[in-house]
């Protein structure tokens, strides 16, 4: 590599909790993703809910191109739009619905008035019981279902408002036996696929079994994220979780549908089964709300990010404030800088291991939670890993050892992955043959990101025989000399 492309040396960070930046109008240029990546995101969503497809393209090249800037792997969440339960049109645009009077859903596609609307799903007509509620337009309306058949569902307005064309409409209290891949859902994510994304978002998962038919689209080229932010899902969390690569909580849509007090312990039980069963778990939505508008935070939205950072979040995510907003370079920055304060608080780790995780009865589940106590005992600068396909890395991360997590992989793919990751570093690196390769490879490493200093001891983890997955069973501490850069690869 010649003096002029060289990347541009760039520090690793020390902190441990990843910022997820969601791209759009305000930040889709190549200049501003680069300047965003600088401000302290770790990686960035792509929001397929707006824009064509070929929009995307240069957003996704753009992203990798930080990979040749900044010599760092990249992470890209493709986030798929899901089913959109709407109602249909009124015949003058918008009507008053009346608290107390009786208000119609129906199959016809006559535009509607005050008393009758179209709704355009059958689905919901067969699945709809008595006593249920539906919101419409993000729960500003409230209708009680008093009865219902094929055809109709006959309601009281328990909250009434203006309603107009086309409103959204949830339905909180029964699980809707819709698919959670919409035509253009497959569409989208054959797309991301093909453009090499490193993680999918699934919306509207109500069941374990929602999880399957994309699982079997993405066919392995990517990571599979589920979007927990209908109450179905709550009920059947741990499988959802199970038959997921990571989780993310969606606490807008949480809160349309449950009432807003009940979204935080949630919120606190969503991360805590996530981090027990070892999948990634990213806190997102109206984070920083007010930065839509606003260069600085509310001190109640930094408390709400610094919550779900003490709570051990893998990732924290901005919606509108990094993608529409006034302000995206400063609400990166912000969610930088709380994620460090609240890293340097003495009382960070002990919160953070508030919940308590047993490791599971396996070798490398029993090595990693040895790496994290010996990182601790001989006060160690890092811990590093060799992996192929991660699952070490996630072994060790799900431990939140006190130091960073150098992941050296060479599976392009895998790096890019761990970007989500708490406390990851990941390089992109040829593997190793023989036990002393390993250990002087992890002493070169960890001088050359900047992991570590000469004089300081790392702890190494691997597997032998080298290059077969899933044999991790190696542990080794090691101290780092001055002279480890020679021979450098």
């Amino acid at each position: 590599m010649t003096q002029a492309n060289a990347p541009t040396e760039f520090a690793p960070r020390t902190r441990k909790v990843r910022v997820l930046a969601t791209l759009g109008p305000a930040s889709n240029t190549p200049e501003m993703i680069a300047t965003l990546f600088q401000a302290g995101a770790d990686a960035f969503r792509v929001n397929m809910s707006h824009g064509d497809q070929q929009s995307k393209v240069a957003v996704i090249q753009a992203i990798r191109g930080l990979e040749r800037q900044f010599g760092r792997p990249t992470t890209i969440l493709a986030d798929l739009q899901g089913p959109k339960l709407r109602v249909g049109r009124f015949a003058e645009g918008r009507v008053e619905l009346v608290t107390g009077n009786v208000f119609t859903l129906d199959r016809s596609p006559e535009p509607g008035d005050a008393t009758r609307v179209e709704l355009p799903h059958r689905e919901i007509f067969a699945a709809i019981e008595p006593g249920a509620r539906l919101l419409l337009d993000d729960g500003k309306l409230v209708l009680r279902v008093t009865d219902h058949d094929e055809t109709k569902i006959v309601t009281t307005i328990e909250v009434g408002g203006m309603l107009s064309n086309n409103k959204g409409l949830n339905v909180p209290d029964v699980v809707v036996p819709m698919a959670a891949l919409t035509e253009k859902d497959r569409s989208d994510l054959a797309f991301a696929v093909e453009q090499g994304v490193d993680w999918i978002a699934l919306s509207f998962v109500q069941r374990p079994e929602d999880l399957m038919e994309a699982r079997r689209l993405i066919g392995g080229k990517a990571a599979l994220l589920a979007k927990i932010e209908k109450p179905a899902a709550i009920e059947r969390l741990e499988e959802i979780v199970e038959q997921c690569d990571g989780v993310m909580v969606a606490r807008g849509d949480l809160g349309v549908e449950l009432p807003p007090e009940q979204v935080p312990p949630l919120q606190k039980r969503i991360v805590e089964v996530s981090r027990r069963m070892g999948r990634p778990v990213v806190v997102a939505t109206q984070m920083l709300e007010s930065m839509i508008q606003s260069p600085s935070p509310t001190r109640a939205e930094v408390s709400d990010v610094a919550t779900a950072i003490y709570d051990g979040a893998d990732a924290i995510m901005l919606s509108a404030e990094s993608a529409a907003g006034a302000w995206p370079i400063e609400s990166v920055t912000m969610m930088n800088a709380i994620g460090n304060a609240v890293e340097r608080d003495p009382g960070h780790g002990d919160r953070v291991h508030f919940t308590v995780m047993k490791p599971d009865p396996t070798t490398a589940d029993a090595l990693a939670e040895a790496a994290k106590n010996i990182a601790r005992t001989v006060s160690a600068a890092a811990i590093i890993c060799f992996t192929s396909s991660g699952s070490t890395a996630r072994r060790i991360a799900r431990e939140r050892p006190a130091v960073p997590i150098l992941v050296l992989t060479p599976q392009l793919e895998t790096a890019r992955r761990l970007g989500l990751l708490w406390g990851t570093h990941a390089v992109h690196t040829r593997d190793v043959e023989s036990f002393e390769e390993m250990v002087a490879k992890s002493k070169r490493m960890a001088l050359r990101h900047g992991i570590a200093k000469a004089g300081e001891q790392v702890v190494v983890m691997a597997g032998v025989p080298f290059r077969t997955p899933g044999s991790t069973n190696v542990i080794h501490v090691t101290r780092i000399v001055g002279d480890e850069l020679k021979n450098y690869d």
